[in-house]
């Protein structure tokens, strides 16, 4: 009865931030108009051709529900899509996101018969007619997209609900404790949860999630773009010159970057780190080698013209990805930083750097995945910050895979030792390699585990 109740003014509460959602989605749109589509779509309200029901007297190909809240999550389920089609011939795929850069990736995910929409915002209704509407046989969550009354409209009307590739640092599982008469209820009703790590497990268990298994993360499967990642070699090989990247970038690093790569305004530490590399350089290898490029990669993109600004002011020359097509331009080639002002193009500019500085691990922010980095065999150097992807990053650091540094004055001066250090960067490449051989096969037991719950709803 307390639950029932807690959930309801959880709902009424949703119910009332309807027109504060409305105007957020419309000031996002500013700069990101994918925002401003659909938007009936949050809210439950769907146009006929957005319905995927098949009509009764045809034979029921299931529909899979997969939720990926964003860009990171989308890409995750790109591995287990693939092996889900594998699994599970004939299946339609109810994609949905809550956010633009989410969208616009899963978009690349549709095949014939498959939909994509708005996560429904958290009220009664909108999930009702969300599920009334698109009638899914089974819902998959993509690793923390956990809404208190989703999952009770889903269990309600009897969609079995998986959450996959999951993880909960401890500053999560203190915030849903002290909101354990929603969290929980919330938790419980999953049908199974796939965990990645076992630190992940029992913090999920405490809150009450039915883990069945510790998986792994499915990033792990997941396979470079070779066509871009030759893109990226093709540019190195234009440039002739080293190539320090800062991605995915978050709000507040690119600033503390560039404290640290300005002629000038870095501090005496970094400016004996740069002159130690070029030195280096010069010793080992041409002159022309010893102007290297400086690469910011934002996360967001509507951050992209922030940045850009931000570069512009410091009076560097400055190239931005999107001024070119195919090859950097001559300017370009000449340029002292470029903005990576792209989407889908990660591949590219880890291809290209001869060393990333993690994104969001600068700030304390979580970090981002590192795994993509390591995949397109670029050394990583890690800030302090890496609780969103602790499992990750400490086997990689402990493998020799990555590096941890204690602020962004340290990541920089490593980096700039890194690019004169060639062997001890081919030791991270042979190590990364390792270490993602050791760790994948977690799509496959995935797409096995919700293929039995998928044939236990049928």
């Amino acid at each position: 009865m307390m639950q029932r109740l807690c959930l309801a003014v959880y709902g009424g509460l949703t119910w009332l931030l309807q027109p504060l959602v409305r105007a957020k989605l419309a000031r996002r749109a500013r700069a990101e108009p994918l925002y401003g589509q659909h938007v009936d779509e949050r809210f439950g309200y769907y146009t006929s051709s957005a319905a995927v029901a098949a009509p009764v007297h045809q034979p029921a190909q299931p529909l899979v529900w997969l939720h990926a809240v964003s860009l990171g999550e989308t890409r995750a389920a790109a591995i287990l899509v693939a092996q889900l089609r594998l699994m599970v011939p004939g299946m339609r795929l109810l994609l949905t996101h809550s956010t633009a850069t989410g969208r616009a990736e899963g978009a690349t995910l549709l095949q014939a018969g498959d939909k994509q929409a708005w996560l429904p915002w958290d009220t009664v209704d909108a999930c009702q007619r969300f599920l009334a509407h698109f009638k899914p046989r089974i819902g998959v969550v993509m690793e923390t997209e956990v809404w208190p009354q989703l999952c009770a409209q889903a269990r309600a009307t009897g969609v079995p609900m998986v959450l996959a590739n999951a993880r909960l640092n401890a500053r999560s599982l203190r915030i849903a404790q002290h909101m354990s008469w929603l969290a929980q209820p919330a938790y419980s009703s999953f049908n199974t949860v796939l965990a990645q790590t076992q630190a992940d497990a029992s913090r999920l268990r405490a809150l009450g999630a039915p883990v069945q298994e510790v998986l792994g993360n499915l990033k792990f499967d997941a396979q470079r773009d070779e066509t871009m990642w030759q893109q990226g070699r093709a540019w190195r090989t234009a440039l002739d010159r080293p190539v320090v990247m800062l991605a995915p970038s978050r709000e507040g690093e690119e600033a503390l970057f560039l404290q640290h790569i300005l002629p000038g305004k870095h501090t005496e530490y970094a400016q004996a780190a740069t002159k130690n590399v070029a030195n280096t350089l010069l010793n080992a290898q041409s002159a022309s080698h010893t102007k290297l490029l400086w690469l910011i990669v934002p996360r967001h993109p509507q951050r992209f013209e922030k940045v850009a600004q931000l570069l512009q002011n410091t009076g560097l020359q400055v190239a931005r990805r999107s001024s070119w097509q195919a090859a950097p331009s001559a300017q370009a080639l000449q340029a002292d930083v470029w903005l990576g002002d792209s989407m889908r193009e990660m591949a590219q500019y880890y291809a290209l750097a001869d060393v990333a500085l993690l994104g969001g691990s600068f700030a304390p922010l979580g970090g981002h995945n590192l795994i993509e980095a390591i995949a397109c065999d670029c050394p990583v150097v890690m800030g302090p910050h890496t609780f969103n992807f602790d499992e990750a990053a400490n086997t990689a650091q402990e493998q020799g895979a990555a590096l941890r540094v204690t602020d962004m004055q340290v990541g920089v001066d490593k980096a700039l030792q890194l690019i004169g250090q060639p062997a001890e960067r081919e030791a991270m490449q042979q190590a990364g390699r390792v270490w993602l051989q050791q760790s994948s096969g977690t799509a496959l037991r995935t797409a096995q585990v919700i293929a039995e719950v998928l044939s236990g709803a049928a």
